[in-house]
């Protein structure tokens, strides 16, 4: 039997209809439920964040989560398959109307992508000093707490409509299958039939 870990929402959802497409069952978590147990599989509804540590820990086999949230964990898994759902992108947010200035010697940058902010602005040889927000992160340079944001966009209509414009595309992400190294080793067989079912639909 294989465990595996969903985010809450979207993408468990689109996820549990591929399932559905592949074994031809009905893949639903009831009510509030946070394991579902069906085709001799264990699905375990847990916070987007938290996917990676299921399976770095073992307490699941696999896991479906953005690649965004792997870059920020930086735990060594296994990426199986992008199963080209949840796309977006991380991105920097700035005050309509201003530009990053790539001369300064330092940058503030609020985010609750730290690792991923870190990684982009000392590539650019910039110091510099990450805040770290967990809601409302576009308040942050319209309240001066920040230059600029690092988050998520989708539409880039959340940005928009809190008086931010979109810059720099830090990286693309979609949901991706990944695994638990033992738990591969161990069921190699099993989670290999998985990904070619999955990778047909």
């Amino acid at each position: 039997m294989l465990t595996i870990a969903l985010p809450k929402g979207r993408i468990a959802e689109q996820t549990l209809e591929k399932f559905e497409k592949v074994f031809n069952e009905k893949f639903v978590f009831e009510d509030r439920k946070l394991i579902l147990e069906k085709a001799g599989f264990t699905f375990l509804n847990v916070r987007n964040q938290d996917v990676p540590t299921y399976v770095m820990y073992g307490s699941a086999d696999l896991g479906v989560v953005g690649l965004d949230v792997l870059e920020e964990k930086e735990y060594d898994l296994m990426k199986l398959l992008d199963l080209e759902i949840g796309k977006c992108k991380v991105a920097i947010g700035l005050k309509q109307g201003e530009k990053i200035n790539w001369n300064a010697s330092s940058i503030k940058v609020a985010t609750k992508h730290t690792t991923i902010a870190k990684k982009f602005f000392e590539k650019k040889a910039m110091a510099v000093e990450v805040v770290k927000l967990y809601g409302s992160i576009e308040l942050a340079p319209l309240v001066g707490l920040s230059d600029c944001i690092v988050d998520i966009v989708e539409t880039g209509l959340t940005m928009k409509q809190n008086g931010l414009e979109v810059g720099d595309t830090i990286m693309y992400s979609s949901a991706n299958l990944i695994a638990n190294k033992n738990s591969f080793y161990a069921k190699k067989e099993e989670i290999l039939d998985l990904r070619e079912k999955l990778a047909r639909t």
